[in-house]
């Protein structure tokens, strides 16, 4: 039975309203143990010693007055002051002892422990401020934590550093900032049983996109051993994301997963005191396997949706929630062992679209995992080591090989932060993401490559990839109030190939994706042409086996890892702009494009004009690749099937002949794709005149049309847009092109089909969207940095147009 005691609370007798007694993490651990481990969520059992220990601690020793004087009057600005000052106190506390009645307490409680879970129990202290992990606070490690503890002493002298850790610099200029009285904040301690991550992973989970704010997702970080590795980011971890909506239906919804270096990880040490952890290296042969099987993405994506349903149910609100999580490697369980509310993306203005723009791009300093969507000009400063904090100067590139909560009161102060290594989840991500600036972590080499006093440019606004370049570049911020944008009748869509970018374009108010380019995908996620991975064999070159093999490693086949690739990237886009409709073409390289992919070359022919050869539906049907279309529907309908995201419509490019169409439809059926089935739609690329006269009959095999305005205008024109010699011809406005557009829209409303466009003409010319709407075309699909510019154009034609029931005239 657990013990009566004045400074002891179980979990099972802590609620979230406990903040003031124990802190913030150890009541929302008691919170999740006695509300959410009736519903499935595994969390240790522990204890909390509470901030009356605390107190008692200062008032037995008598240091209460000592500690007021010593931080009497600090500057947080003079580094050196501070560090001398922040010494001086945790001194004062180490030294205080541990009042005999209160040291009591804390064996017994921990005896009680052992008797759950074996004796000698090997525990978790983990510091929790009164003040710490409040809804609009987070305190990103601002006190210590001790891992596998065991034994009275052990336990006794984490306890006494847990409390002077409460005096950390770090802690200090923190509560300054934030207005906090430092003798209003109290330290809880929380005593709870390991998880044995050190024999598995661990790792940090988001029920948000933590760079976008994208609400649906539930982004799992994680790497093998404990989990400091990940939290510090002294490791890049694997990332894996989980759609919300599809996964709450049922679906196995991982829509993406992005393998992490994980070089070192900390295991259990040797014994004795003195080394309770260490850090190891990590086999090559796990470095290059993702550190949890999907079963187990699932299943912690179930925790987290759970605790964020929790939480959100008592705020009366949504509230996002940042989780720690660690798998047990001798049991094989998966528990929760800390979660608070998100504070960065959850408390952003919704109504306000910040984007940022690059003008011009330079030489490529160091490149890794953008945080944010910023981008920031400043000189470069390499700190190697936390003395030679004192060097920084405000408004400096902070460029480092890592951080730690110790570096927070320079971290303040920098433009933006660049770092070797680390994840989404590091610290120098945690701590940018609440201070508002760019950081690029992960790099490998920027304290090599990015020279102190160089002027650099922090780039975070092109996609999950971010940029150092070398001077200062010029770029531009682009406003919208979002509650002022009228949604007109016409849709307005984008055009999007790379899923790195899909969350955050999410947020520009859009009615979906026009044109998702699977060939953006292919290069740049597989690089690996489908058929060498069908065929190896036929694949001679060496070098070129390795490149490959060293790609699908860790996959059961090359197919397996194209189709797992291609619907991942494809998934990450029809999950951010769900449910609105996402039109993914089908590969449409030309066949010197498919060439330049790993292994391309044994499988293409050479063609003298690979712009009117053997491209888009003509290949379907080969034999020549009959096989990689067959992976590539494999991939669209795992998306559709097993992922959930049934507003994605295949589209069908480069169809010449009515024939062709329907040996196509053929083909997707015979791969599982059928017009129908599960609400399945199935376009067509509208780009050859042949497409226009022939509408009708296309019709009977396409659910929609989207025009490609580019090829159409080169076909009708005649002309090679690419040639230096008749390019300047070039023109989608002549009389001729848009007399082919407005017979295609025609033909699209005679036959009951959906009628779009995607091209650059809208947006190079405005009068052409003018154009568009006059016709009555149902969507427009332009470039992501046109969509605010083409709505605002859209609307004001329409609200022209209102008075008159009837369309524009055909151009003659």
């Amino acid at each position: 039975m657990k013990q009566d005691a004045t400074y002891i609370r179980w979990f099972s007798e802590i609620r979230n309203e406990d903040v003031g007694l124990v802190g913030g993490k150890n009541a929302s651990l008691g919170e999740m143990y006695s509300e959410l481990t009736p519903k499935g969520v595994k969390i240790p059992d522990g204890f909390a010693v509470t901030a009356g220990g605390y107190r008692h601690v200062l008032e037995s020793a008598g240091i209460l007055d000592a500690l007021k004087e010593t931080l009497a009057g600090l500057d947080r600005n003079d580094v050196a002051d501070l560090a001398k000052r922040g010494k001086k106190a945790r001194d004062l506390i180490l030294s205080a002892g541990i009042p005999d009645d209160l040291w009591n307490e804390i064996q017994a409680a921990y005896d009680m422990l052992c008797d759950e879970y074996g004796p000698d129990a090997d525990v978790a202290v983990r510091s929790s401020a009164t003040a710490e992990d409040l809804p609009t606070v987070s305190f990103a490690g601002q006190q210590e934590t001790y891992l596998n503890i065991r034994g009275y002493q052990a336990l006794r002298e984490a306890y006494t550093r847990c409390l002077a850790s409460l005096f950390t610099d770090r802690a200090i200029a923190y509560r300054i900032d934030n207005g906090f009285d430092h003798f209003k904040v109290a330290l809880s301690v929380g005593v709870m049983k390991m998880v044995r991550s050190d024999l598995a992973s661990s790792g940090v989970i988001f029920t948000l996109d933590t760079d976008t704010g994208f609400r649906d997702v539930v982004l799992i970080t994680g790497s093998y051993g404990l989990g400091e590795m990940v939290v510090q980011g002294a490791v890049n971890p694997d990332e894996f994301y989980v759609f919300k909506p599809t996964f709450r239906k049922g679906y196995r919804a991982i829509v993406r997963k992005n393998l992490g270096e994980k070089k070192v990880k900390l295991i259990y040490g040797h014994g004795g005191e003195k080394e309770v952890t260490r850090r190891v290296d990590v086999p090559e042969a796990d470095q290059k396997r993702f550190c949890i099987a999907d079963d187990d993405v699932l299943t912690l994506a179930g925790y987290a949706l759970t605790i964020e349903d929790h939480y959100s149910t008592k705020a009366g609100k949504p509230v996002p929630m940042d989780i720690e999580w660690a798998k047990d490697g001798e049991t094989g369980e998966l528990f929760v062992v800390q979660a608070r509310p998100e504070t960065v993306q959850s408390q952003k203005a919704g109504d306000v679209l910040e984007t940022y723009h690059l003008d011009e791009r330079g030489a490529v300093l160091a490149a890794g995992k953008s945080i944010g969507d910023a981008i920031a000009v400043g000189k470069a400063r390499t700190i190697t080591d936390v003395s030679r904090l004192p060097e920084f100067r405000p408004g400096e590139v902070l460029v480092s090989d890592t951080t730690t909560p110790d570096w927070e009161p320079v971290m303040k102060t920098a433009a933006a932060i660049v770092t070797n290594r680390g994840g989404r989840t590091s610290h120098a991500a945690i701590v940018s993401r609440e201070l508002g600036i760019p950081a690029v972590v992960g790099t490998g080499d920027a304290t090599e490559k990015v020279p102190t006093g160089r002027e650099v440019t922090v780039s975070c606004a092109e996609g999950e990839e971010g940029f150092v370049y070398d001077d200062a570049l010029p770029f531009h911020v682009e406003r919208t109030l979002l509650s002022d944008l009228r949604r007109p009748k016409t849709a307005v869509m984008m055009n999007l190939g790379n899923p790195d970018a899909a969350f955050g374009l999410a947020m520009v108010p859009n009615d979906g994706i026009g044109l998702a380019r699977m060939e953006f995908i292919i290069s740049s996620y597989i690089k690996v042409h489908p058929m060498a991975l069908i065929h190896p064999e036929r694949v001679t070159d060496e070098a070129v086996r390795r490149l490959i093999a060293d790609l699908t490693y860790g996959y059961p086949d090359g197919e397996e890892y194209f189709v797992e690739r291609l619907a991942e990237g494809a998934g990450t886009i029809a999950a951010a702009f769900y449910p609105n409709p996402v039109v993914v073409r089908m590969s449409d390289f030309k066949t010197n494009e498919y060439a330049s992919l790993l292994g391309g070359t044994y499988f293409e022919p050479e063609e003298a004009n690979p712009m009117l050869g053997f491209r888009g539906a003509a290949r379907y049907y080969d034999e020549r690749y009959r096989e990689g279309f067959a992976l590539e529907c494999r991939a669209m309908k795992r998306v559709r099937e097993e992922m959930g995201l049934t507003n994605l419509i295949i589209m069908i490019p480069f169809c010449r002949r009515v024939e062709e169409a329907k040996r196509v439809i053929e083909e997707l059926g015979k791969n599982g794709l059928r017009r129908g089935e599960n609400g399945l739609q199935i376009y067509q690329m509208c780009e050859i005149p042949n497409n226009v006269v022939q509408i009708d009959a296309f019709s009977d095999y396409f659910d929609g049309f989207s025009i490609g305005s580019n090829d159409l205008t080169q076909l009708t024109l005649g002309i090679d847009r690419d040639s230096a010699v008749v390019g300047g011809a070039f023109d989608e406005r002549d009389p001729g092109v848009k007399r082919m557009i407005a017979m295609a829209v025609e033909g699209c409303r005679r036959n009951g089909r959906h009628s779009g466009l995607c091209g650059e003409a809208p947006s190079t010319y405005p009068e052409f969207a003018d154009f568009l709407v006059e016709q009555g075309i149902d969507s427009i699909s332009v470039e992501p940095d046109a969509v605010l510019k083409i709505t605002l154009r859209v609307a004001e034609v329409e609200e022209r147009l209102s008075g008159s029931k009837r369309m524009a005239p055909l151009p003659r």
